[in-house]
């Protein structure tokens, strides 16, 4: 494994949590700093899927202007 390697696979075990989220806001926290150490360590593909994901956990808004928190 190469130093970037090792050090990248710390970074993700720092951003991972013992028990699922809360709340769709602690996710997208979650996928936000993980997302963020995937761009500091140049994993590109990672970081889009990552945004993918982040994207997919945003609160959906119609058009009335209503937020539908679940999606």
């Amino acid at each position: 494994m190469t130093a970037l390697s090792v050090q990248f696979a710390k970074a993700l075990s720092r951003g991972r949590i013992a028990q699922a989220p809360d709340s769709r806001a602690s996710l997208l926290a979650a996928l936000l700093r993980k997302r963020a150490t995937a761009h500091v360590v140049g994993a590109k593909d990672l970081e889009s899927l990552l945004r993918e994901q982040i994207r997919w956990a945003l609160p959906i808004q119609d058009g009335s202007g209503t937020i539908d928190p679940e999606g």
